[in-house]
């Protein structure tokens, strides 16, 4: 069976150094032999992880805002349109077996939440969250990290125990 894992994280504003994080994430994803999935546009952590997956030999999906596959990343091996823009968060989440969460807007944090609510671990890489989601970080839900290396060992532990 094919283990994929979600990388969400920021667009247009993410920094440097957390487009640094994403492309090595996404080459560990490679190495690894999973697929990774995110959110398809050649932007932020999904241009950055997807390209360091391609660069690791990867298979990567993006799931797409609108109804063009043309939008998509260059390193986007299966672009999935949906039309459905932000909407297509929940399909990000659903998909995904564990969701590595970096550094990000409005966009991410409904991912997290997404994820949270249908009970899905999720990775935070450098993301530290508020006090109100104490609880998920208390019954293992959310699990902080501050390398790729460290996110992966993570999602290669939780996949163990699946």
């Amino acid at each position: 069976m094919m283990r994929v894992i979600g990388v969400m994280g920021g667009g247009e504003r993410s920094t440097p150094e957390v487009c640094r994080l994403a492309y090595r994430t996404g080459y560990l994803i490679a190495r690894e032999g999973w697929v990774l999935l995110n959110g398809g546009r050649p932007v932020g952590v999904m241009e950055a992880a997807a390209r360091g997956a391609k660069e690791g030999g990867g298979l990567t999906v993006g799931i797409l805002p609108g109804r063009n596959p043309e939008e998509a990343s260059a390193y986007i091996d299966i672009p999935i349109p949906t039309g459905m823009g932000d909407a297509r968060n929940c399909i990000n989440v659903l998909a995904s077996q564990v969701v590595i969460a970096l550094p990000g807007g409005a966009g991410t944090l409904s991912e997290i939440a997404l994820a949270l609510k249908s009970g899905k671990k999720v990775v935070l890489l450098n993301f530290p969250l508020g006090d109100e989601f104490k609880p998920y970080y208390e019954n293992g839900q959310l699990i902080p990290v501050k390398t790729p290396e460290e996110a992966v060992a993570v999602v290669r532990s939780l996949l163990r125990k699946r």
